[in-house]
């Protein structure tokens, strides 16, 4: 499976965004790649005053672009996220687009980005974004795939379950800042990737110069903890090839799925 980590850079035009990231996608799908992957809201700045004016439902122009760029490249399209309306409240989404331009998947962002960085930024998604509330799984001609966003990554017992339920990778769109990017994403990368034995995809925006500063460094780690690719700071996409093989691998060596106590969870005084 070769996936396309397309680090594109987020401008203040909605609709220049989104015809950015269908030219991304069809060039992916031209060099080969299986699956592309778009950043965290890839259609708008990452700040509270573009999210209700960028928003859509689902269905809306957004959604039909990256449909379409699914079906007229027969390519898997993770959709990166963009601000999602529903019933008068926002979510941070994500879909997914099978080859043939079906949705088959949506992620809203189950942990939202709030915090209160030391000498960064101070941000609280919750101030006008809503929390998700299901885990994504999907499946794929070459297995199953999980999904998350962001913030999500900082949890990894939602690794885990999904691992348990049998993706092979994780793909994670996300929008880490400047500080706590290069605090902690690629140890949160590699981690995850060491504890739930499989393969994750993180794709950032690429930095850009004022606000929210992003802060790049889309990677591809490996079961063992190996980083596959890294981008640096610029737009760019790189396609990788995945073996899922060295899931089983990395499994033999290092049995945790089997070996974990869950009873353990039950010493647990409430």
């Amino acid at each position: 499976m070769k996936v396309a980590l397309i680090q594109m850079l987020t401008v203040l035009d909605k609709e220049e965004n989104v015809s950015n990231a269908v030219s991304e996608i069809q060039a992916a799908a031209k060099n080969g790649a299986d699956l592309a992957i778009l950043p965290e809201m890839f259609c708008c700045p990452y700040n509270h005053k573009y999210f209700a004016s960028c928003s859509e439902p689902a269905g809306g122009a957004v959604w039909q672009a990256l449909s379409e760029a699914a079906r007229t490249n027969q390519i898997w399209v993770v959709g990166g996220s963009f601000p999602e309306l529903d019933n008068g409240r926002l979510y941070n989404t994500s879909f997914v687009f099978d080859r043939t331009g079906k949705q088959i998947a949506c992620h809203r962002k189950l942990h939202l980005f709030d915090a209160a960085i030391t000498d960064g930024p101070h941000f609280r998604e919750s101030d006008t974004l809503s929390a998700g509330n299901q885990l994504t799984l999907f499946d794929t001609e070459f297995g199953k795939i999980g999904l998350c966003l962001c913030f999500d990554i900082r949890f990894p017992e939602l690794f885990l379950l999904l691992s348990k339920a049998g993706a092979k990778a994780i793909i994670v769109p996300a929008a880490f800042n400047s500080v706590t990017g290069a605090a902690h994403w690629e140890l949160l990368c590699r981690s995850r990737a060491v504890d739930a034995q499989l393969f994750i995809i993180g794709v950032s925006p690429a930095r850009n110069q004022e606000g929210y500063i992003s802060y790049g460094h889309s990677m591809v780690c490996s079961p063992w903890g190996e980083i596959l690719a890294e981008a640096e700071y610029e737009p760019c996409t790189k396609i990788v090839p995945l073996d899922f093989s060295k899931i089983e691998q990395a499994r033999q060596q290092l049995p945790l799925l089997t070996a974990r106590r869950d009873d353990l969870y039950q010493l647990i005084t409430p």
